[in-house]
């Protein structure tokens, strides 16, 4: 959905960034560590609390996240390693943030919000498994309602508006019946292979 449009646009905006890396000498696996690493300390300042200011952050870690992939086109250095560094570290990235959330509202006493955090956190990664496993057994599957770029999209609106609690419900609702999706798709994709 949002994730096609998003990597439209996103190519034409970020090609001169993409052009300053490769004069810098990075690598597109170094851009996705140092986006990992960013991430991670946007999620130290979002367990201590400061949502909006982690907010704010997460809109650039969001546009590094897109450099990698450009800049491994652009160089030639499109690789299997790359993109499963790629995906891992993303999935890393949403624990962190999602864990940091828990861990923010635990502190506070907010119990509803440490609940769907975690729900949010698990349907995140099962939406993730779903296709790395279909992946596995050798069947498409791309599909879905609620990507990762869509998650955090929805992630950062709801921390810069004050508005978390909602946005881990939509969240953990949509990624959650993303995951089932995709258990369809899957399954369909199967049954017409045979």
């Amino acid at each position: 959905m949002l994730t096609n449009l998003a990597r439209t646009w996103g190519d034409r905006l970020i090609h001169p960034f993409v052009r300053v890396l490769g004069n810098l000498g990075l690598t597109p696996n170094a851009v996705t560590i140092l986006g990992f690493l960013l991430t991670a300390a946007v999620s130290g300042i979002l367990a201590a609390g400061h949502l909006q200011v982690a907010g704010v952050l997460l809109i650039i870690t969001l546009g590094i996240d897109a450099l990698d992939g450009a800049l491994a086109r652009s160089m030639n250095l499109v690789s299997r390693f790359g993109a499963f560094l790629d995906s891992t570290l993303d999935r890393w990235a949403e624990i962190f943030l999602y864990g940091a959330l828990i861990w923010h509202y635990l502190a506070v006493g907010h119990e509803t919000a440490v609940l769907l955090a975690t729900a949010a956190m698990a349907a995140s990664l099962m939406v993730s498994y779903t296709r790395a496993r279909a992946e596995g057994v050798g069947l498409k599957c791309k599909e879905g309602l609620l990507t990762r770029f869509e998650r955090l999209v929805i992630l950062i609106g709801g921390l810069l508006l004050n508005q978390v609690v909602w946005a881990l419900w939509i969240i953990a609702v949509l990624a959650g019946l993303t995951a089932f999706q995709r258990i369809w798709v899957t399954w369909q994709a199967d049954r017409l292979a045979h």
